[in-house]
This record gives C-alpha cells, structure tokens and sequence, in this order.
C-alpha cells in the first residue's frame, strides 16, 4: 500500500468511526457534568436522538472510498445537523458531535454554495454551544454568540483558502511531476534513438570502410607493384636485347632491385589490409608503434605524443584513426621530404582530436590532383573515413612550410 492509499484509508477511517467517537464523547461529557436534568422528557429526548444518531450513521456506513458528493450524502449531512442542533439544545456538550460537519462537507454535499451553507450551519450550532448553549437565557450570550459565529466564519474562511492554496500546489505539483516524466520519456527516446543512429552509423562505417580499403588497396597496387612489375618487365626486355654481358648485369640489377622494392610494397600494403596493431593493444600503443616503424624505416624523425586521459576507444573510431596516420604517414614519406613529423592524439572530453605535424616542402590543397580527388585516395580519402564515424578533417598547407592534418571524431568508448 503507497503512502497515499494509507493517507485515504486513514480518513475513511476518521469519517467512519470519528463519529461515534465523538457522539461518545458528547454523552460522557454531559452525563458528567449533570447537564441533563430536567424533566424526563429531557432525558427521554436525549436518549432518542443519540439512537437515531447511530441509525443514522449504520445507514450511512462505511466511507470506503467513497469522496463523490451524492444526493445520498447530502441527505445524510442535513439530518446529522438536525440531530446535532438538537442535542445541543439539551446540552452544549453535544457541540463536540455537531463539529463533525466541518470535516465531510465536501464529501457529502453537492455545490459549492451548498456546501458553504451547510459549514455555516454548523458554525451557528458549535457558536450556539460556545455561548452557553441554546436557548439563551441571558442578554449577554448573543454578542458573545455574534463574536462567536464571526470568528468561527473567519477560521472556516480561512482554513478553506489555505486548503484550496494547498489543493492548488498538489495539482501543480502532479502536473509539473506529469511534465516532467513526460520529458524524462521523450529525452530517453532521444538518446535511444541517438544510440541507434550511431549504433547504425558504425555499421555503415565498417562497411564503407571495406570498400575504401578495396579501392586504397587498388590505388597501392597501382602506384606501387604495378609500377614495380611495369619496370621488372621493361629491365628484362632490355637485358633480353642487351649487346654485351655488362649492360645486362645493369639492367639485372636495376629488375632485382625495383623487385625487392615491389616486395616491400606488398608487404606494407598487406600489413595495413587489417589494423592487426589494435588486436593486441589500444590506438595510443598502435599509433606509438606505427610512427616509431615508420621513423626506423624512412629515417625521419617522428615522435608521438597523447595529451588528455587516453580511453579504450569504439573499434571502429580506433581503425579508422590508425588508418588516417597511416596514410598521412605514407603521404609525408612519398611526397612531403620532411626531416621532422610529429603526431599528436588528444583526448578532450567528448571528441578525439589527431595532429599530423611534418615539416615537409608542403603544397597548396587547393591544387590536389584531380585522380587524387576522383578517385578517393590521400587527403580526400582520410576525410571520407573521418566523415563516416560523424568527425571531420581540416588541412593547413602552404609550399615550403609544411603540412598539419587534424582529424576530430567523437569519442566513443569500447562496448563493454
């Protein structure tokens, strides 16, 4: 049972039983204080209304719930009056039974002027009994009825606006609990719904990322091993028809040395096929690793630094940072002769930001050549791939100053 229902059970309760507690309460009082004497008409009188005072309320039985104003409970308010009004004409005493109006009237009584009405025709008796009790038998007890009838108005006045000031903050408090579940529901919509579409973002990005290693991958056989196998062959054709055994071992040479270089190509580009560096460790480790290769292998000076608190990133967002250094790294290798690259990953709070410094010969982006941009390889390639996990790319260049890439992606931690 909620707080509320034991509220509600506790009233009905009250409204049930309170009123034979208080009608006993009038008769011990009164037989106590010998205020019925009289005649035995009196005393007859008395015993009759409190029996029809029981009847009454056995008729009107247990509240059970019950809180709608009803024909039936106005019935029940005004003959509970009347016998009130008239037991306290025979003791005062009984004024403590006739206060039970005060508590039901808006559970008995249809309207909101009927209602007043009948809280005022309980204020005349209990102001009655106050006096003295009915009748009067001196000239002073009606002033002193008239302050008590004023004051007991003022205090239902006043206790029926604080109740309606209190009714009025419960339901603004319901409806701005209301709005507020009802805003609670739609920002978790919102974020289920964010989480799905990201969710549906890193699938799509794992699926172009398939195609954009097919088309990277034919980019590097084309650039590289095809070129390679172009040259084998061109050097072989000329040893064929070489006139003496030097210019043969020459050109030999020359095969054995663009077949070494070929193999070499393959052998990077079958590496970089799959980031196999993040199966064994985090992207700040395979990124370490990565440029600490390449520096061993071009002979450039290459350092890698992580500013921030590193965190386990998505799978995803930690490929496809590793593939952009991968390409940047190839770029600068092939293009910048630089003598100094730095690569910086910064954690900031809810995004990823990746720096690619190189002190190259830089050029201008405005000038990339066309097959670079058609075809989907190099800068216009690293911003595709940032693009599809919701980040962006940006490129500062200029000829003879160098080259600066930064990638920002949205930081996505690693599905437990």
């Amino acid at each position: 049972m909620t707080a509320a229902d034991q509220i509600e059970h506790r009233q009905d309760q009250f409204h049930t039983w309170g009123v034979y507690g208080l009608l006993v309460v009038s008769v011990v009082l009164a037989v106590v204080a010998s205020n019925l004497m009289g005649s035995a008409a009196e005393w007859y009188g008395a015993v009759a209304l409190v029996v029809a005072a029981v009847l009454l309320q056995l008729w009107h039985g247990p509240r059970r719930g019950r809180r709608t104003p009803s024909r039936r409970g106005t019935v029940y308010y005004v003959l509970r009056w009347a016998i009130s009004f008239a037991l306290t004409w025979i003791s005062p005493f009984f004024g403590f039974y006739a206060a039970c109006g005060y508590f039901d009237s808006d559970e008995t009584i249809r309207g909101a002027w009927r209602q007043r009405l009948g809280l005022f025709a309980t204020a005349v008796v209990l102001a009655g009994t106050q006096a003295g009790g009915l009748p009067f038998r001196s000239m002073i007890q009606w002033p002193l009825f008239g302050v008590m009838l004023c004051t007991n108005t003022a205090l239902l006045g006043l206790t029926g606006h604080i109740a309606q000031q209190e009714e009025q903050r419960s339901r603004d408090r319901a409806v701005a609990i209301t709005e507020l579940e009802r805003t609670n529901t739609a920002l978790q919509q919102a974020l289920d719904e964010n989480a799905a579409l990201h969710a549906q973002l890193l699938v799509q990005a794992r699926e172009a990322g398939v195609a954009d290693e097919r088309r990277r991958l034919a980019a590097e056989i084309h650039d590289t091993i095809a070129q390679g196998l172009t040259g084998i062959i061109a050097q072989l054709q000329v040893v064929a028809n070489a006139p003496d055994l030097d210019v043969a071992r020459t050109h030999l040479t020359r095969a054995s040395d663009l077949a070494r270089h070929s193999l070499g190509e393959a052998r990077r580009s079958v590496h970089n096929l799959a980031p196999v560096a993040l199966q064994d460790a985090g992207l700040p480790e395979a990124l370490k690793k990565t440029v600490a290769e390449w520096g061993a292998h071009t002979g450039v000076r290459a350092e890698f630094t992580v500013t921030g608190r590193a965190e386990q990133l998505h799978e995803e967002v930690a490929a496809t940072l590793l593939r952009i250094v991968q390409e940047a790294l190839s770029n600068a290798a092939r293009h910048a002769r630089a003598s100094r690259v730095g690569v910086t990953l910064s954690f900031l709070g809810d995004e990823v930001i990746l720096d690619i410094r190189d002190d190259g010969q830089g050029f201008d982006p405005l000038a990339v050549p066309a097959r670079t941009r058609a075809g989907g390889f190099g800068l216009d390639g690293m911003r595709a791939r940032a693009e599809r996990i919701a980040g962006s790319l940006a490129v500062e260049s200029d000829p003879g100053h160098g080259t600066a890439l930064s990638a920002r992606v949205p930081l996505v931690r690693h599905d437990p």
